[in-house]
């Protein structure tokens, strides 16, 4: 019996649907090519071009936030997703380039600090960084405070332990200008003074501990970490410690102008920044990045001997005392990073 031509071209079609199942790297085509279609002039199956056999697809590689809410940029003013990713604890000292579309908040952001940290560090005027600017990202930060009646800048560097001379650097604050009350201003490592029930409860304690030094301190900032015995070597040829723990895990070694100032232990320089400048109150200094991960900081040098990149030597000559910066007499200011300062005990 004679098939109709209804039933052979119902037939030919469920024979490729049935072939097109079966294989799904068959071309696909539209409906009315499939209609133009027989056993014999169907596409044939073609083998992959591609030579990775698991090809990225559909943005698999991108990395998201931790929170996965957004992209992170591959390759950008912050750096790569691994700078990003490792980026230095809140204790060590930083050195950055500023890339284009950077901003002082982007980067304040990237590193984990206020904005006002790095404009005061940094001498910044104006609020504005440019592409290949250097800068340095210290520890260190202020509080804000909205001027009241009768406020000077040396009235809230005694309230705030904080000093004139910094408030006035930071703000932009002309030498003599009075404050405008109601305006908003940092007080750079300014520490919020205590209660009266505070300041009570510590008289008591230095009371029953029988206390008194007769001297006030600066107050420690913090920065301290595990002792390493023997890891760092006195920093100055002679000298002797004129203060103790003060800033963020500094002490200050008291010595004659031009003394030599040793590398306390070997490393990278990371910082060489001079030109006597104010420099966030640490005037001319070096930073030393040590194998071990601890910074060391040498402040207030005259002269610095050492440039960013070089490799120095545990007791080699790196600057010479000086007191530039925030400075009442000749003396190294040395601090460390990242481990317990050996020298202020």
């Amino acid at each position: 019996m004679a098939l109709s031509p209804l039933f052979v071209s119902v037939a030919q079609a469920g024979t490729f649907s049935f072939i097109e199942s079966l294989f799904s790297k068959v071309t696909p085509v539209t409906n009315a090519q499939g209609s133009a279609y027989n056993s014999q002039t169907m596409p044939l199956l073609a083998a992959a071009v591609n030579l990775d056999p698991n090809p990225a697809v559909g943005g698999g590689n991108i990395t998201m936030t931790g929170d996965g809410s957004a992209l992170v940029s591959q390759d950008g003013p912050s750096g790569t997703v691994a700078d990003i990713t490792n980026a230095p604890a809140s204790s060590q000292i930083s050195v950055y380039t500023v890339h284009a579309g950077d901003s002082i908040g982007s980067i304040a952001k990237m590193f984990g600090v206020t904005s006002n940290t790095i404009v005061w560090a940094n001498d910044i005027k104006g609020g504005i960084v440019h592409q290949g600017d250097v800068l340095i990202i210290l520890p260190v930060t202020g509080i804000q405070h909205k001027i009241a009646s009768g406020e000077t800048v040396d009235s809230l560097a005694k309230t705030f332990k904080s000093t004139a001379q910094d408030i006035t650097a930071y703000n932009d604050i002309a030498d003599g200008a009075a404050l405008t009350v109601g305006e908003t201003i940092l007080i750079p490592n300014g520490v919020v003074p205590p209660t009266p029930a505070q300041v009570a409860a510590t008289k008591k304690s230095k009371a029953v501990s029988n206390i008194a030094s007769g001297k006030t301190k600066e107050p420690f900032l913090g920065g301290s970490g595990p002792a390493i015995e023997g890891y760092f070597s006195w920093p100055v040829a002679g000298g002797v410690v004129t203060q103790g723990l003060h800033g963020w895990n500094g002490v200050d070694i008291g010595a004659p102008r031009g003394t030599a100032i040793y590398a306390a232990a070997g490393g990278t320089v990371i910082l060489a920044k001079g030109g006597g400048g104010w420099n966030g109150g640490y005037g001319n200094y070096v930073i030393v990045q040590h194998p071990n991960g601890t910074q060391t900081l040498y402040a207030h040098a005259s002269a610095l001997l050492v440039s960013v990149g070089e490799q120095v030597s545990k007791g080699e000559t790196i600057a010479k005392v000086g007191m530039t910066g925030l400075a009442t007499g000749n003396h190294l200011h040395f601090e460390v990073h990242g481990a317990a300062n050996p020298f202020a005990n």
